[in-house]
């Protein structure tokens, strides 16, 4: 069952990464998918936030830190060494198309995945009318890991699941936190117009 499944996965990278290759994609992904790029695009978004979001804004940055740092750790540090999956890069670079330099040893999951499934996630629950374009760029930067060769679909997948799913776990941890203290009559958690329920 599980050779079934990494045989589908390596049709579906070469299908991703080479079938549908074409000009425009070979030039916009290695961008997308730059560590650089999206460090800075991400130092944007934070600076904004914390200058423009108000109190919703600086309650966002905390919360997308101990989310964003939550997920990347786990990923990094611990599930990529112990499942072992070794890059396309690596391992299956002659069926593929390698746009950026071959990265790191292990593969599942996409820390960039997780990552950006992890900010979507976060910035959806303070900003929900942004969801649709914040996932749909969580998945482009997704895709974009397997379009440049050093991912397979699969660490992709798992590491959106695994991004959502940290986010979840440090929001609900948020969301206990701000019913004790709205109970307490503590509205620093408080970053609505409208005066909060009587709780």
């Amino acid at each position: 069952m599980i050779e079934r499944l990494i045989d589908i996965d390596k049709q579906l990278m070469v299908l991703l990464n080479k079938t549908i290759s074409n000009p425009i994609f070979d030039i916009a992904m290695p961008i997308i998918t730059n560590q650089n790029f999206l460090a800075v695009t991400g130092i944007i978004l934070i600076g904004y936030l914390g200058y423009f979001g108000g109190k919703r804004g600086k309650l966002t940055i905390v919360i997308l830190l101990f989310a964003a740092g939550m997920s990347d750790a786990i990923c990094a540090q611990i599930i990529k060494p112990w499942i072992g999956r070794i890059r396309p890069s690596h391992e299956f670079y002659e069926y593929i198309n390698l746009l950026v330099s071959k990265g790191g040893k292990w593969s599942f999951p996409s820390n960039h995945a997780a990552n950006s499934f992890a900010f979507a996630t976060v910035l959806s629950y303070f900003y929900d009318k942004y969801k649709v374009p914040l996932y749909s760029v969580a998945s482009v930067i997704a895709f974009s890991r397997v379009y440049v060769g050093v991912h397979y679909p699969l660490d992709i997948l798992f590491g959106s699941i695994m991004g959502y799913i940290f986010s979840w776990i440090i929001l609900s941890i948020w969301v206990i936190i701000k019913m004790r203290e709205l109970k307490r009559g503590k509205m620093w958690v408080w970053y609505a117009t409208s005066h909060p329920p009587n709780i």
